[in-house]
């Protein structure tokens, strides 16, 4: 079987370029039949209740059902078709089913239970703590009916995020506008060339513009034609939603969030909790919804007078200078590009022809090869698109006997380009973990995915990225480091396993800093047609004006994530949760958004992504990764350069450590204390 289905090759890497959809049922039915054998052999009364034992019986065959479900999910989410969209779907009931009972089964639990923590290490200790909990979250504790509904529950749940992410892709893709030359004046040439290239591909007239990132974003921010920037705006936010043209309106996700909504507040109760919130928040480092509620309203108070000036700047300067008087929604993001450009004498135009892929890819290695002591370099694995690159870590390790030995530490594929059938956004996602196996005792190394959604490069140049782009991509190069860096054995708490979702934005958000150091900066630049690093003096402006707008993007994200955890905890599900939304808007946003708007209906994140009532992680992280990287800023060196001691502290602290202790404990073993909300207020320019 395992000759002819890619999907139950293990040997090596995935070979994504052999999976095809017909491959997905039998792999899945293969490992399925695999998995329920190895879980009724652990449950057996004489089965030893042993870490190690029930490792290697139980873990290493659900790892395959895991990694071979991963390859397939990652392919739906990179590569859709709609006859790899059907085989996801089918299987994906009995997918959930499968882990649903395993997470719940009172045998294993008992069995779990039952394991001498004491002959346990630290590592196995911590993963055993958070596998009780887990299966108490996952329902081993419920009985009869309640464990039925459960189940149910959440089989539904995975159907209905499916659905959601599938009609936030479609209605995506379904919109296109062919605009006339004239239309678009003032947007930047490389955007104009892809959208012409993009209509003759079709055989149309025009330029074709779609409301993915690379072609959306530069006609808001930079598109003279009022209408123009009217008709995409209004198109993106009402997408997937009832507010859509009428031929898009079966993309529609107002139902699938009501009943995603109900089904989990029913989750929470069969639990003992009054919402999901609750639930939500016991494996995180935040106490309780009260606390990050709390948290989020503070940070609001503080922002809100920033964001209001940043309002008023614009208001003054698109009467005095662009003859706007009364300004839309859709006039936001052009103005704010305007007065960046009065205000700081350049614009992002001018910055993106030095950001060129190659060279910022080359800067980003670089830093990450001094930082942290290892080597990349290219690499070979099949890959499910040509444009997909693939590479290894490796690190040079000193033997007793004085000679060097290079070691692999990790690999990651990178995938930067958008394209059709590739859902947007960016993310890190894990192809294997690191974990000293317990059936063979070999050192599997970790595997990541690097996923982004930049611009292609037209005309045999290469792809320009903006420093938005840029700081995406050390984002999730950030994850990738915490998934591929670790040094620890126990899989389920090596690398991001394990670790509180509210603290794993912490090495991601905290890689985006050096985006703004000049000494990291000039390695990472070279002007598209002359080849020469970005000016100093364009950096200083690109600098000045860092904090432009610090106040309406922190506000931006607080709305988002008040809205998610007010939505899991005070709202009722049986009512529309539009109201909510507009009430959490009045309450923190300085910008009024248009009736017609819909943004819940694409918010991917809490509704198909893991983080429900979970979005504040991104601003408690953004509060840890300040204050680790004010470490940096004062162990620089005397050129500015940020000091290889400080990050090997970072690295064995944080990034080595995984989910093996608490995010707590690796912050404190980093910084020497807990974190304080003020590196991050100095760093937005808001202290």
């Amino acid at each position: 079987m395992s000759a002819a289905n890619p999907l139950l090759d293990f040997h090596d890497l995935p070979l994504f370029d052999q999976i095809r959809p017909e491959h997905v049922a039998p792999a899945m039915d293969a490992l399925l039949a695999e998995s329920e054998a190895a879980l009724e052999a652990v449950v057996k009364p004489e089965f030893p209740a042993d870490w190690r034992a029930l490792a290697a019986r139980l873990d290493c065959t659900t790892e395959k059902l895991s990694r071979a479900w991963g390859a397939v999910s990652h392919l739906n989410g990179v590569a859709d078709t709609p006859e790899l969209r059907a085989a996801y779907n089918e299987a994906l009931p009995k997918v959930t089913e499968f882990w649903t009972r395993l997470g719940s089964d009172e045998r294993l639990y008992a069995k779990y239970k039952a394991i001498d923590s004491s002959k346990l290490n630290d590592e196995q200790r911590q993963a055993l703590k958070n596998a009780v909990r887990n299966f108490v979250l996952g329902g081993a504790e419920l009985q009869g009916q309640a464990k039925e509904r459960f189940a149910q529950i959440q089989e539904r749940q995975a159907e209905l995020s499916q659905k959601f992410s599938e009609n936030a892709l479609d209605a995506t893709d379904a919109f296109a506008y062919y605009a006339s030359a004239e239309e678009l004046a003032g947007v930047p040439e490389d955007v104009v060339q892809a959208a012409r290239a993009a209509a003759e591909a079709e055989g149309k007239d025009g330029h074709k513009l779609t409301l993915k990132m690379p072609s959306y974003l530069p006609v808001m921010q930079f598109a003279h034609d009022r209408g123009l920037r009217q008709k995409l705006y209004r198109a993106y936010v009402t997408r997937a939603s009832d507010q859509a043209p009428e031929e898009f309106r079966k993309f529609d996700n107002g139902a699938n969030i009501r009943e995603i909504l109900a089904l989990r507040k029913e989750e929470a109760q069969l639990l003992g909790y009054r919402n999901f919130g609750e639930v939500s928040v016991v494996p995180k480092m935040a106490d309780s919804p009260a606390e990050v509620v709390k948290f989020l309203r503070e940070l609001a108070a503080k922002a809100r007078p920033y964001a209001e000036k940043d309002v008023a700047d614009m208001k003054a300067f698109a009467a005095a200078e662009l003859g706007i008087r009364d300004p839309q929604p859709w006039d936001w993001s052009y103005i704010a590009e305007k007065l960046k450009e009065s205000r700081y004498a350049f614009s992002e135009l001018e910055v993106k022809q030095y950001f060129t892929a190659p060279k910022v890819l080359a800067g980003l290695f670089k830093i990450v090869e001094t930082l942290f002591e290892v080597t990349i370099r290219r690499d070979h694995a099949p890959v499910w698109n040509p444009g997909v690159e693939f590479y290894r870590i490796e690190r040079e390790r000193k033997q007793p006997e004085g000679h060097v030995m290079t070691e692999l530490v990790g690999q990651f594929y990178l995938d930067p380009a958008a394209r059709n059938g590739k859902r947007g956004g960016a993310w890190m996602d894990d192809v294997r973990a690191r974990w000293l196996r317990p059936d063979d005792g070999k050192l599997q190394t970790p595997v990541a995915h690097l996923v982004c959604n930049f611009a292609e490069g037209v005309e045999g140049k290469p792809p320009l990225l903006t420093h938005d782009d840029v700081i995406t991509l050390f984002h999730e190069s950030g994850h990738g480091l915490h998934h591929m860096l670790t040094r620890v054995n126990e899989r389920d708490v090596s690398g991001i396993s394990g670790v509180e979702w509210d603290a794993v934005e912490l090495p991601s958000q905290f890689m985006e800093n050096f985006c703004w150091e000049w000494t990291v900066l000039r390695h990472m630049t070279a002007h598209v047609d002359t080849g020469e690093p970005l000016p100093r003096e364009l950096f200083d402006k690109m600098l000045a004006a860092k904090n432009f707008q610090a106040g309406l993007g922190t506000l931006r994200q607080i709305e988002f994530a008040l809205f998610d955890m007010l939505l899991h905890t005070e709202h009722d599900p049986s009512a529309e949760f539009m109201p909510l939304l507009r009430q959490v808007r009045e309450e923190v946003s300085v910008l009024p958004a248009p009736e017609f708007s819909r943004t819940a209906h694409t918010f991917s994140h809490i509704f198909a992504g893991g983080y429900a009532a979970g979005y504040y992680s991104y601003k408690w992280a953004e509060v840890l990764s300040a204050d680790a990287y004010a470490a940096f800023e004062e162990t620089a060196t005397q050129d500015g350069s940020p000091s290889v001691e400080t990050g090997r502290k970072y690295r064995q602290a944080i990034l080595e450590a995984g989910g093996s202790r608490p995010a707590m404990e690796s912050f404190k073993a980093f910084r020497g204390r807990e974190p304080s909300l003020e590196a991050l207020l100095r760093h937005q320019g808001m202290a």
